[in-house]
């Protein structure tokens, strides 16, 4: 698998589009299942994020090993999560869906943000919901929960493909989020995506302008040649507000 980070230009093709113009890239290829629905970010206004996942995988905790954190506790795979994944990367942690108990609180939130991660996603819940909601950090998650990790889960390992939702991760896979929710692009794909993705929001845009000046859908959305033509001179003039 590619782990190599991503290119600024990649980076910024993702973040010009809209997770629901990324989808439709991916279903041109033949992706159906790469959509990840129900995540909401905690912050609304640090809600776009993208970059390679860095995968932290949970199981269903037991109680004589998930027992309260000390100083002397050994290394875990929450640890390393928190510690190694890279500046740039998204942290997707998988619970299997368990809601019962949050993975990441307030502090360990601020880690992440201070080590240059680009966010968190993850099918579970998170803990100091309040506090990470002020943070400038997009996490995206499932619920809310007060109760920390172990009460109901166990940390097995890192860098291993996750389910969130019923849609596959691999690590390196690129995560591309915002309020609609998340999508998994195969990193060997990232860079046609995003280029693609970039086109056609700018094109989207044009056909939303031609469309509050009153121009019918039939023609103008699926552009035709006529309007493609439009759009063209539209970019080469700079791309004008008045269209």
């Amino acid at each position: 698998m590619n782990h190599a980070p991503l290119s600024a230009e990649t980076v910024k093709n993702f973040l010009y589009a809209s997770t629901a113009t990324v989808s439709m890239q991916m279903l041109k290829r033949g992706f159906r299942n790469s959509a990840i629905a129900g995540v909401r970010p905690l912050n609304s206004k640090a809600a776009r994020l993208v970059g390679p996942a860095y995968t932290l995988r949970y199981i269903p905790g037991r109680e004589d090993i998930d027992k309260p954190p000390t100083p002397g506790d050994p290394p875990s795979a929450q640890r390393a999560a928190i510690e190694e994944s890279p500046a740039g990367s998204v942290l997707v942690i998988g619970t299997e869906g368990n809601t019962r108990s949050g993975t990441i609180g307030d502090i360990l939130a601020l880690r992440l943000k201070v080590r240059g991660v680009a966010g968190v996603l993850s099918d579970g819940a998170m803990r100091d919901t309040p506090v990470i909601s002020k943070l400038d950090f997009p996490v995206f998650c499932n619920a809310a929960a007060a109760p920390p990790s172990m009460n109901s889960l166990h940390p097995v390992e890192v860098q291993t493909p996750v389910g969130i939702r019923g849609v596959p991760v691999y690590p390196g896979d690129v995560i591309v989020a915002d309020e609609d929710g998340a999508i998994v692009v195969p990193r060997h794909l990232a860079d046609e995506v995003a280029r693609d993705s970039f086109e056609q929001e700018r094109l989207e845009k044009f056909v939303a302008i031609r469309i509050a000046q009153g121009r019918p859908v039939v023609g103008t959305y699926p552009p035709n040649d006529e309007t493609k033509a439009l759009y063209q001179a539209w970019v080469k003039a700079g791309e004008p507000p008045g269209g």
